[in-house]
């Protein structure tokens, strides 16, 4: 349940490659290029010193959010792997010897409201790239002998990963928080829908005529390339992709009035006890999203006092950390902890929620809002120092709002971050009856209320 988000905060002005790290307005140094083809195909382009080096991505604004029938879901993830069997063009076999080529690894992933495609390789072989990417996305086609076989690899990938406690439990505490909405059943769908996937080959044609159209996808090229000649390559390759008809209505989840519970019965890892807080949806605008992210790192993280308390001094806990995920929707934020004893449990919960109350009353400090910031700068710095990590960056924000500029207008917003914002967003999200607890012990209740 860790999040993948980079964070983000204020940055100082330093200088790498003969330039400006962080423009003073701006989070990002290097120029944001887009533009956007007639039939709704997005084209992202940023230009950066990796000479012969390009990263190349496809963002697909398609995940399990997306998977609103019943008894359907997986589907997201399932043409993660569709993808890679190859058209009449380029099997499988060829499409891999191309990959060899041009010196680049293929690769996707799947999560709540996207799918990613990306490769890295030889920037003066980007238009073989953008061949190879726009035949798999215009013809895609498979036999249903083909689609059974792939259905049983998910299956198999679903069984190995649920082999952990920690997946068993992130499966049971969506399954509790959210009642309506998609966030309800992970990436990989509900059990049963896996099982009865091998029987649904014609609804996998037509989820992938409803998704996989130029209005849900945008293409990402960071590196030694030009914005012109990616654009001028977009429209050779993608131009004639069709703009499709569907539009995804995802049922919104209703207001939680009363904290929920799910447990884990597992006597194979430590103790585990997970805090759930029902969050907003990601916004550029909304105060509260950074706040979010500030306040868990000042309450939670190897620095705070309840860290040093539970974790070094009382040695209850083995691990404290809080995390928010950046969602198109309302989601989860979550605070977890491994303890050493389960008789332990219900003292670090009161512990962690006597922490919020305090700073829901008293705050923090400005130094310490201020050093939570530098620090949280510093890891963001540290991220970027390539295309693909510039590419996934910027792919985060396409996928939240469309837009890589969103990137910039978060950074602005985290520099106006207060304590009293702090305090304001601990008070409105913070609240018990917003609270999803999930817990793991060797007993068959967790113990905790």
């Amino acid at each position: 349940m860790k999040t993948l988000l980079m964070i983000i905060a204020v940055l100082l002005v330093t200088t790498v490659w003969n330039g400006p790290l962080f423009a003073q307005d701006k989070i990002l140094p290097y120029p944001i290029h887009q533009k956007q083809l007639a039939n709704g195909l997005n084209v992202v382009t940023v230009q950066f010193d990796s000479p012969g080096l390009a990263s190349f991505f496809i963002v697909v604004r398609v995940g399990s959010r997306n998977e609103v029938e019943e008894g359907v879901t997986g589907f997201a993830h399932f043409f993660e792997h569709m993808m890679f069997r190859g058209t009449d063009k380029f099997p499988r076999d060829k499409y891999n010897e191309v990959l060899k080529s041009v010196g680049a690894g293929a690769n996707a992933n799947t999560w709540f409201d996207r799918t990613i495609y990306h490769m890295t390789g030889d920037a003066t072989k980007l238009q073989t790239m953008f061949e190879i990417e726009a035949d798999r996305f215009m013809n895609l086609n498979y036999t249903e002998h083909d689609f059974k076989t792939e259905a049983g690899a998910v299956k198999g990938e679903y069984t190995k990963n649920n082999a952990s406690p920690y997946a068993q439990l992130e499966e049971n505490l969506l399954n509790t928080a959210f009642d309506k909405h998609t966030y309800k059943h992970t990436t990989m769908g509900f059990l049963k829908d896996i099982i009865d996937m091998p029987n649904q080959y014609k609804y996998s044609l037509e989820f992938f005529n409803r998704y996989y159209r130029p209005e849900f996808a945008t293409i990402v090229v960071v590196g030694d390339a030009k914005p012109e000649q990616v654009n001028a390559l977009a429209e050779q390759y993608f131009g004639m992709w069709k703009h499709g008809t569907y539009v995804s209505v995802v049922a919104p989840e209703p207001l939680q009035d009363t904290a929920r519970y799910t447990h884990l019965q597992n006597g194979s890892i430590p103790p585990y006890l997970s805090l759930n807080f029902k969050t907003p949806a990601y916004s550029d605008v909304d105060i509260s999203v950074p706040a979010i992210d500030v306040l868990n790192a000042i309450l939670f993280a190897e620095t705070s006092p309840l860290y040093k308390k539970l974790v070094l001094e009382e040695q209850k806990v083995r691990n404290l950390s809080g995390d928010m995920l950046f969602t198109r929707d309302p989601y989860l934020s979550s605070i977890e902890a491994s303890l050493i004893k389960k008789e332990d449990m219900q003292y670090v919960k009161d512990e962690i929620m006597k922490a919020i109350e305090d700073f829901k009353k008293n705050g923090t400090s400005e130094k310490n809002l201020a050093d939570t910031k530098s620090r949280m700068k510093y890891n963001f710095a540290m991220s970027i120092d390539n295309p693909s990590t510039i590419a996934n960056s910027l792919s985060t924000y396409i996928t939240l709002i469309g837009d890589p500029e969103s990137l910039n207008r978060l950074y602005t917003l985290y520099e106006k971050v207060t304590v009293d914002d702090l305090k304001a967003t601990a008070a409105k999200y913070y609240v018990p009856s917003g609270l999803t607890v999930a817990t793991i012990s060797a007993d068959t209740q967790g113990g905790v209320k």
